[in-house]
């Protein structure tokens, strides 16, 4: 305990402060201060238990990064089950497709829940052209979530409809942040 009180205010008068303050707290009124801020003589320690704050929480950029557990399909005339495990997935998806005089071509990703019905996500069609062999593509970057029974799935209705999906779990269903394999905090 101090033996000595030697508290005192002083006014703060820092428009940098000042615009932070009512940019933070926009409900205060906006453009001026009901009161002027003042600072105490008394320190007063501040300690931060968040995750951030102790190094063990990543940007998020670094969090949804590729690792080790990412998984990969080509998918090309065929139509598989992608993911099934429940929560917040990062899924790159490159596609490729040759048009074709007669011939319609489209690849897709869709969510598909346990009653059978789907929800797509993604989808690349080709129409039948007069021209052979011109190729098209396109590649995307999207987070799907998946409940309970969902699952992520592929389908491509020829050999020359391509996607290449690679996806990994950045959270689980509780929201809960996956970090990539092999991460610990110092």
């Amino acid at each position: 305990m101090p033996t000595q009180q030697t508290t005192y205010n002083s006014r703060v008068t820092d428009e940098a402060l000042e615009k932070k303050f009512r940019d933070t707290f926009k409900s205060q009124g906006g453009a001026e201060l009901v009161d002027d801020l003042y600072a105490q003589g008394v320190i007063v320690p501040i300690v931060d238990f968040t995750a951030a704050a102790q190094g063990s929480e990543l940007r998020s950029d670094l969090q949804t990064s590729w690792d080790f557990s990412t998984g990969y399909q080509l998918v090309s005339g065929t139509s598989p089950v992608l993911v099934s495990t429940p929560g917040f997935w990062q899924v790159d998806v490159v596609s490729s497709l040759l048009f074709s005089s007669g011939v319609a071509r489209s690849a897709q990703l869709f969510i598909e829940d346990a009653a059978g019905t789907q929800k797509k996500v993604f989808k690349v069609t080709s129409v039948a052209t007069g021209a052979d062999d011109v190729t098209t593509s396109s590649q995307d970057k999207f987070v799907v979530f998946l409940r309970s029974g969902d699952s992520l799935k592929a389908t491509s209705n020829n050999v020359l409809a391509i996607l290449d999906v690679w996806y990994r779990q950045i959270a689980d269903v509780s929201g809960n942040l996956v970090n990539p394999l092999g991460f610990t905090s110092s």
